[in-house]
């Protein structure tokens, strides 16, 4: 288990600002022991809060080319057939993720593919459950062409804390099957949109594991 990246300088940060602040109570109140102590407890559960959010682990991700993956840590909240009306405009199963703030919110890629469209939008900050978040929200699309010739989108949503999507790809990218292509802090949401015969193997209400938990077995 490491920390992301997108961690270091916030919790760098955090260090220096709870250092200080503790130092200035120590110094302003030598003798209130109540006071000094209950900040460096609360400042000690509030560092490891923080810290648990940007851990990232290492996931092995055995190659499947039939399996659509869970692309996020979380909840799932919504499996239904809707129109993807960005880029592939036809019917589709849409899975949606929800990630809390104590998910790790590292992105994987759901399936081995070729990025054909990325795009990100700028947007609001609904909550990420709500049913026109994935459409005014902050959020990204990415169009993945698997090997075999069928197309998926994955689109990264930012919810009502989560004011910073992080991506690291781009049209034309090479993606392993569990790679990682983003990062969101805080709360916030994946939808997964994926052939309408594909065989589904989760529902809402079940807890998935980015690049372990299968949504989907695509048919040949």
């Amino acid at each position: 288990m490491s920390i992301h990246k997108e961690g270091i300088k916030i919790l760098v940060f955090l260090i220096v600002l709870l250092l200080a602040l503790n130092l200035t109570i120590r110094h302003y109140y030598l003798d209130d022991m109540v006071l000094r102590y209950v900040l460096l407890i609360g400042s000690l559960v509030l560092f490891f809060f923080v810290l648990q959010f940007f851990r990232h682990p290492v996931v092995n991700v055995p190659y499947n080319d039939k399996h659509i993956l869970a692309p996020a840590d979380g909840k799932v909240v919504v499996v239904e057939k809707t129109i993807e009306e960005e880029c592939l405009k036809d019917e589709r199963i849409q899975i949606s993720i929800f990630m809390s703030p104590i998910n790790v919110h590292v992105n994987r890629s759901p399936a081995k593919g070729i990025v054909k469209y990325f795009k990100y939008h700028p947007g609001k900050y609904l909550v990420a459950w709500h049913p026109k978040s994935s459409t005014l929200n902050e959020r990204t699309t990415m169009l993945l062409s698997l090997e075999g010739g069928l197309d998926i989108v994955v689109r990264q949503i930012a919810g009502i804390m989560a004011r910073r999507i992080k991506y690291y790809v781009k049209p034309g990218d090479s993606l392993e099957q569990g790679a990682e292509f983003g990062f969101i802090r805080f709360g916030s949401r994946l939808d997964v949109f994926m052939p309408t015969n594909a065989e589904i193997q989760v529902k809402p209400g079940m807890v998935t594991r980015a690049g372990r938990t299968v949504l989907a077995v695509l048919k040949d």
